[in-house]
């Protein structure tokens, strides 16, 4: 339901215009080290507008495309020859098959050497979706069809800590939503005020985070903890909150086999609205499909090297929920289970591209992933 900003800079890696792409010298795309394909002067030395199409793989809203546009906006070099992460300024829109469409525009700042982290975001959605409830009743069986339009802003900044890898800031998130439900469906048991809600909310933001590449890491931990509480005197119509817990972690077990493990967890206030309440989030299982007050999962991902830039990717996990706070009885569970490959895009970057298939309890999905499937 939210245009993010992450997913669409690494798609302006590989889904540009193929005319644009190849006007350029054909030494610009031939790694000087092993001459195979690749991207990183091309992106490193960019001062321009890309052009992006890209499927939408996401079993909840169906297949789609999204148009967009993405302007890097390079770091000045320093006198070690050290790259930097540019700035990425991007924006479009998308349309599925289940008349799901939005727009929006974002901005990711690197500052200072790293040491503060910026993220802008602005767009408008219009989302079809099925509402499944957050227990076993007869929603589970006999989902009720809803649409919803929402607009969405976000300001967050972290800053880092000296040279650690410990990052604190905050964030401000603003969003106005109106929810229909369909005539042929049945009007679940939710709060009223959900179909018309204004949810302003400020947040806290705790990480650690020592990987060694922001975009496709093999090495590293990745720790992050926030709460996020709307406050009607921020202007929301009424208060709710949410606690958020993830790590990451990659272990390489040898130079061809890198192990990466993702434990998640979240936590809602009885009165957040039914369509913000966590839900479990793997490849395989459609967004919103298993929700409650409260959810955790866990996954691993094991990619393993099998000939120069190519690897193969095996990844299988396990999420649960409680409908309630109250009893903190877990209901729901979802597994998944898969693999795909990845092609080293940009070596200088460190950046991979591929494909996903995987499934979970109720079908088949395949994502295309650029960078890490966990980035956040």
């Amino acid at each position: 339901m939210i245009f993010k900003l992450k997913p669409l800079i690494l798609l302006a890696v590989f889904f540009i215009s193929f005319n644009s792409l190849w006007s350029q010298e054909e030494k610009l795309f031939k790694d000087s080290l092993d001459g195979a394909f690749d991207l990183s002067k091309w992106l490193i030395d960019l001062n321009g507008f890309i052009p992006i199409v890209s499927p939408i793989t996401e079993p909840a809203v169906g297949y789609g495309a999204i148009l967009a546009g993405v302007y890097f906006i390079p770091k000045e070099k320093s006198n070690n020859k050290e790259f930097k992460m540019p700035d990425i300024v991007g924006g479009g829109g998308g349309y599925t098959q289940n008349g799901t469409w939005f727009v929006g525009a974002g901005y990711a700042g690197f500052w200072k050497d790293d040491h503060i982290r910026y993220r802008g975001i602005l767009g408008y959605g219009d989302i079809n979706l099925k509402y499944y409830g957050t227990g076993d009743g007869f929603l589970s069986k006999d989902p009720a069809d809803f649409s919803i339009s929402s607009f969405f802003f976000l300001q967050q900044a972290l800053f880092r800590i000296k040279n650690s890898g410990f990052l604190f800031g905050a964030r401000y998130i603003f969003g106005k939503t109106t929810v229909t439900f369909f005539e042929e469906s049945k009007l679940p048991e939710v709060n009223p005020l959900d179909f018309d809600l204004v949810n302003s909310a400020l947040g806290f933001i705790s990480e650690y985070d020592n990987l060694n590449n922001i975009l496709s890491p093999t090495k590293g931990f990745r720790t992050h903890l926030s709460y996020v509480q709307a406050f009607e005197i921020l202007g929301s119509d009424r208060n709710n909150s949410r606690l958020t817990f993830f790590s990451l972690a990659y272990l390489p077990i040898n130079k061809r086999w890198a192990s990466g493990f993702r434990v998640e967890s979240m936590l809602a206030s009885d009165n957040t609205p039914f369509y913000l309440l966590p839900y479990i989030n793997l490849r395989g299982v459609p967004a919103l499909r298993y929700q409650g007050e409260f959810t955790m999962l866990a996954e691993t991902e094991q990619m393993v090297n099998v000939y120069n830039r190519w690897s193969l990717v095996g990844f299988a996990g396990i999420g649960t929920t409680a409908a309630s706070l109250e009893n903190m009885e877990f209901g729901a569970t979802a597994w998944n289970a898969g693999g795909g490959f990845r092609y080293m895009i940009a070596r200088a970057l460190g950046l991979q591209m591929g494909v996903d298939v995987a499934r979970g309890p109720d079908d088949w999905a395949f994502y295309i992933v650029f960078g890490s499937a966990w980035l956040k």
